[in-house]
Parts: C-alpha cells; structure tokens; sequence
C-alpha cells in the first residue's frame, strides 16, 4: 500500500438519536445515527413511529385534511342515518298505538 494517501482511521463515538452511545474505529471522530439496536422496532419488539426530518408530518399536512373530512362526512351520514331509522321507528310505534 501506498503511504500517506489513507485517512487516518480513529477512536469514533456514535451517538444515536434517543441517547445510546458507543465507541468504534472510522476516519470520522463523531457519527450521529437516527437508530439503533436499542431502539428500532425489529429488535425492541416494539411499534414506534420514525419520524425523521417531519416527512409524516408534511404527509398528514398534504392528505390529513381530505381524509379527516371523508370520515367526518361518512361519521355525519351514518348518524343522519340512524336519525332517520329511529323516526321512522317512533312513527311506526305510534301507528300501531293509534290502531289499537
């Protein structure tokens, strides 16, 4: 191998976004990581939302708002519905009250 054409490969912390900390060699002194094997869903077991950069919230700003409206507008006419259901029932109960 050539001399003096390789970085210099030192001492290196990696630090992960939720606090873990540890030491490897790199050519970099400091590495700053989103996950890692203390907290990503694979080897946690658990169900998290990773969100890096605001992406999911950019998606809920874009879509979010067509989508909470259809299910306002589908949750209002399943209750116009049963309105309707239950004065039809009332007026029926009534009917038969009358005839009898």
């Amino acid at each position: 191998m050539k001399q003096g054409i390789h970085p210099d490969y030192v001492e290196c912390t990696v630090r992960c976004t939720c606090g873990n900390t540890w030491t490897t060699r790199s050519t970099k002194k400091e590495i700053v990581v989103d996950l890692c094997d203390k907290c990503h869903p694979f080897y946690t077991g658990t169900q998290k939302l990773v969100d890096t950069g605001g992406r999911v919230q950019r998606f809920a700003d874009k879509f979010g708002g067509a989508a909470a409206a259809q299910l306002k507008k589908a949750q209002e006419a399943k209750a116009a519905k049963a309105a309707k259901a239950a004065e039809e029932a009332a007026a029926k109960k009534a009917a038969k009250e009358a005839k009898a």
